[in-house]
């Protein structure tokens, strides 16, 4: 099943990847400080490396943060040194509009082979054009997605359609995932991976009917057990 783990949380990723069920994992500023993560950058990196040494060879996400286009090179160029299974998360472009991302996304992917995964993106547009820049990761929130009335199915579907027909490198991240139900749909219209909060990917495995069946199951077992001596 393509899922990463959407969180910092050591412990929760040990779990579930001992489970052999997550195929990676993101994090970004707020997971970091939710998870209890102090001292900025620093900090940032520290986890990081525990994180990615857990998990290597699977891939971590880590994002940069800042926007200052020279700070996000160096920023980049810092944390993919700290492992080699760590990719980078950039925005698609600043807070105010800002397009120079996408001159660093553009930089760091073909002129320092740096892995980037950028994120942070609402429309099928947007991550075409981040693939064009040389995306290794192009990441939509498909909560936001929907949240904001439209489908996030079809904007998957036609991202696929367009990377697939030209040929790009750029495999596609659907995040912002509020449901369990997201998980196949995204899956289905095309994802090649979906982030789930550990909280999701609990409630994707247990189902109050298999509860109740296994409950029915032991004790049928209890009673054959004592039929039988």
């Amino acid at each position: 099943m393509p899922i990463f783990l959407d969180t910092g949380n050591i412990s929760e990723i040990e779990k579930y990847l001992k489970m052999g069920i997550i195929r990676g994992v993101t994090t970004n500023p707020t997971i970091m400080l939710r998870e209890g993560v102090t001292g900025g950058l620093k900090g940032v990196k520290k986890r990081s490396i525990e994180i990615a040494k857990l998990i290597n060879p699977l891939p971590l996400s880590v994002e940069v943060t800042t926007n200052d286009p020279e700070k996000m090179v160096e920023q980049a160029k810092d944390l993919a040194a700290l492992a080699p299974n760590i990719n980078v998360k950039i925005t698609i472009h600043g807070p105010d509009g800002e397009l120079e991302n996408l001159e660093v996304i553009h930089q760091l992917e073909t002129k320092m082979n740096i892995r980037i995964n950028v994120t942070a993106m609402m429309s099928a547009q947007q991550g075409l054009i981040a693939a064009m820049a040389g995306a290794s990761y192009v990441s939509l929130f498909g909560g936001r997605i929907n949240n904001m009335g439209y489908n996030a199915c079809e904007e998957i579907s036609k991202l696929r359609d367009v990377i697939d027909s030209f040929e790009l490198k750029a495999k596609i991240i659907i995040g912002s995932t509020r449901e369990v139900l997201n998980i196949i749909e995204w899956l289905g219209a095309g994802a090649h991976y979906v982030t789930v909060t550990p909280n999701i990917l609990h409630d994707m495995v247990i189902h109050p009917y298999s509860k109740e069946t296994v409950k029915t199951f032991l004790a049928d077992a209890a009673k054959t057990e004592t039929k039988l001596k």
